[in-house]
């Protein structure tokens, strides 16, 4: 089986086999994320270049260790002082790269689209690391296979995101993802946080927060993206904490075995309660582990081997 598409942009257009298919894929690349000696040669002679015009830490670095555990040559592209900063277009800096012979360009613009944009005009396979307040994919991915990891399948589960929906890319991709395979996605967050006809991608919007987690098996953070809001949405992060954010007492009703998931990076004590972070229902750290494994399936999937 090969991915229907040469470029990786958003689930919205991912079949559920393809989904399962890449997170089969992970599993197998996981073996060699965790081993003594993470080098395969599976992208030799590939390049591979993170294009980044937002500021990223797990996702940029997590493609990088990806390419590099494959063995392809990985560039990290700096928007601020590249010919950008010059003005130079998007399509023109793909099309610039893309004659230096670079076969993937990972990107993260603040841009709904712009992932789309270019993989339109340049025939190197893109993959969208997150495009505005639109689609981050392959975070979904990684979520997915850690719940998978922990129950063996996602339909039937019920999972539940609390946080800033409004801004949120994450949210939309795993909503998007999760109902394709089956889960049950129930939304809680300030009435200024919930994007009206959110309820179209086929989630449950909960005003209480008991009913939203009760029997859950799995409970989502989402950090507050106060970077992209351009008004005060709330009074303040004290009265958010307080109201909204995840605690032992508020999420009582989920399921003993519930996983406690968050897409990093967590603002202690606002989002999340240090309790719950460090807990041992807590799969945090494993998420990125995962986004390694996710990253390294996408790279070898579409150079198309198989």
């Amino acid at each position: 089986m090969k991915l229907s598409s040469k470029d990786f942009l958003g689930l919205e257009n991912v079949s559920a086999e393809e989904i399962s298919y890449i997170l089969e894929t992970a599993k197998e690349m996981k073996k060699t994320v965790k081993s003594s000696m993470k080098k395969v040669n599976y992208l030799q002679g590939r390049s591979v270049v993170t294009l980044f015009y937002e500021n990223s830490t797990r996702t940029r670095v997590s493609f990088e260790l990806a390419a590099k555990y494959m063995g392809a040559q990985a560039v990290n592209v700096s928007v601020a002082s590249s010919s950008v900063a010059k003005g130079e277009t998007l399509i023109d800096t793909g099309r610039t790269l893309e004659a230096m012979g670079t076969d993937i360009v990972i990107i993260r613009h603040p841009q709904a689209g712009a992932p789309h944009l270019l993989a339109k005009n340049i025939s190197a396979s893109v993959i969208n690391a997150g495009d505005g307040m639109h689609e981050h994919p392959t975070q979904a991915l990684l979520d997915m296979m850690t719940i998978m990891e922990a129950f063996g399948t996602l339909s039937g589960l019920k999972v539940v995101i609390i946080g800033d929906i409004y801004h949120s890319r994450v949210a939309r991709s795993n909503i998007i993802g999760l109902t394709k395979m089956g889960a049950q996605v129930n939304l809680f967050a300030p009435s200024t946080l919930l994007p009206t006809g959110i309820e179209k991608l086929g989630a449950k919007v909960f005003t209480n927060i008991y009913d939203a987690v009760a029997d859950c098996d799995v409970v989502m953070g989402l950090r507050i993206q106060l970077e992209r809001q351009k008004k005060c949405l709330f009074p303040s992060i004290n009265e958010y904490a307080r109201f909204f954010g995840i605690n032992p007492e508020n999420i009582r009703g989920a399921k003993k075995n519930a996983l406690w998931m968050h897409p990093g990076p967590v603002n202690r004590g606002v989002e999340m309660t240090s309790v719950i972070i460090d807990a041992d229902n807590s799969v945090i750290n494993k998420q990125v582990t995962n986004g390694v494994a996710v990253r390294m399936a996408l790279l070898y999937l579409l150079t198309g081997r198989e």
